[in-house]
């Protein structure tokens, strides 16, 4: 997790929803942890890394949500964060405080750093998920906890990038994976919370390149499983952002941990 500025605990402690509100809205499951093989893991590991029981959002957090969250503590709101914790393109497309369309406010929310994306985590007693946390939950399918040997399946989640980058984002709700979990594919890219541990060699890109979904996925090609190319790309992403970076393909969802 990146380290966060001595100030930034101070700023965000002023911008708290109480827990009870924030937790009313979430829904949330119970994931069954375990070893599994990650495209990260190390040699050492054999490739196996394990995850811990924990819970997660069922689906990405949307931009009805989000606006909830900027309405309540307007230093969240574009223009009031300080450059440290987003970017010139934080909130870009909103949503503002005001009002939205059914279907808009059901849309995931994107253009948010992940200081951002963590804080409102935290509004709701929660955290953004950790890789190995994701990855175990994105191998899923409505009936398998592992389908990433199935080409099938594997072929219809790299459908989604033949998808035009203009085209509306889609409403949240999908059908939902054996764990219950929606939207893990097909949707948005979706922040963790060590984002920039995963250890990807850097490409020709450069650091300055506005449009991070440029980024092939070349700085990938030392991981395992490379046939898992969906996944490869999540992690060539992530890897090239800054914590105050933001897209507009790339939302969050928040996941808590059970207590030991």
């Amino acid at each position: 997790m990146p380290g966060r500025p001595p100030t930034l605990a101070r700023w965000c402690a002023a911008s708290l929803i109480t827990a009870a509100a924030a937790c009313a809205a979430a829904d949330y499951v119970d994931v069954k942890g375990g070893a599994f093989t990650s495209v990260i893991a190390g040699d050492a590991s054999s490739g196996f890394s394990k995850v811990d029981d924990f819970r997660i959002r069922t689906t990405p957090v949307t931009r009805g949500e989000y606006r909830a969250f900027i309405e309540a503590r307007p230093q969240w709101r574009r223009g009031q964060v300080p450059r440290a914790f987003a970017d010139e393109g934080y909130l870009a497309d909103g949503p503002s405080a005001g009002g939205l369309s059914g279907e808009d406010a059901m849309r995931p929310v994107t253009h948010v750093s992940w200081f951002a994306a963590q804080a409102f985590c935290e509004e709701e007693g929660a955290r953004l998920p950790t890789w190995n946390e994701w990855e175990f939950i994105a191998a899923a399918d409505a009936t398998r906890t592992d389908a990433r040997g199935d080409a099938g399946w594997r072929s219809q989640i790299l459908a989604w990038y033949a998808r035009p980058a203009n085209a509306p984002l889609p409403a949240v709700g999908g059908a939902p994976n054996v764990y219950g979990v929606r939207d893990v594919h097909g949707v948005v890219w979706e922040w963790v919370e060590d984002f920039n541990s995963l250890l990807v060699d850097a490409d020709s890109r450069a650091a300055s390149d506005a449009d991070k979904l440029k980024f092939c996925g070349a700085g990938a090609i030392n991981l395992k499983q490379r046939q898992n190319y969906a996944t490869l790309m999540r992690v060539a992403l992530l890897s090239s952002l800054r914590a105050a970076d933001s897209t507009g393909s790339l939302g969050f969802r928040c996941a808590r941990s059970h207590a030991k």
